[in-house]
């Protein structure tokens, strides 16, 4: 999570990332036959997440700037489903998913509140703004509803149709 950007990371991130992770570990599981495979797959997460933590650390940003999620909890009772299921893969995507999607913005919540001061972080490190030339251009609806040239137009496009 970029802390700046918290409230909206936090809801992308939990529906992205619970997706992801349930999609990701029920397939692979399916596939393999592993239990276990959620957990391990969250573990390499949380290790390439450090790394960019530390990347970010590296370039001069505070500790808190990027906040690790907390994927591992999750995954795990991703796992337990999986084996308490009996390789029924609809009752571990429906049960596993289930619980992966409740616990797993809880866990992020109460790691984004460790944060000392989201407000502070804000400010002082913005968010990045686009370039001038990829500012998005407003819509032009409605502007010449009137004009002749788009009545002659229309009235040609109905008019003739071979």
């Amino acid at each position: 999570f970029y802390t700046d950007w918290a409230w909206t990371s936090f809801v992308v991130f939990s529906i992205s990332q619970s997706t992801m992770l349930v999609v990701g570990a029920i397939y692979y599981m399916l596939f393999t036959g592993v239990p276990g495979t959620a957990t391990y797959y969250a573990t390499i997460m949380t290790i390439y997440t450090w790394v960019a933590k530390g990347a970010w650390f590296a370039l001069g940003y505070p500790y808190d700037f990027i906040v690790t999620p907390v994927w591992i909890p999750s995954a795990m009772l991703l796992d337990l489903v999986y084996w308490a299921t009996r390789r029924n893969k609809h009752a571990a995507i429906i049960i596993g998913g289930t619980l992966v999607g409740l616990s797993l913005p809880i866990f992020n919540m109460i790691n984004l509140l460790l944060v000392k001061d989201p407000l502070e972080m804000a400010f002082k490190y913005p968010r990045p703004t686009l370039p001038p030339y990829m500012a998005p251009i407003e819509p032009q609806v409605g502007k010449f509803y009137n004009s002749p040239v788009a009545l002659g137009s229309g009235a040609g496009a109905v008019l003739c149709v071979p």
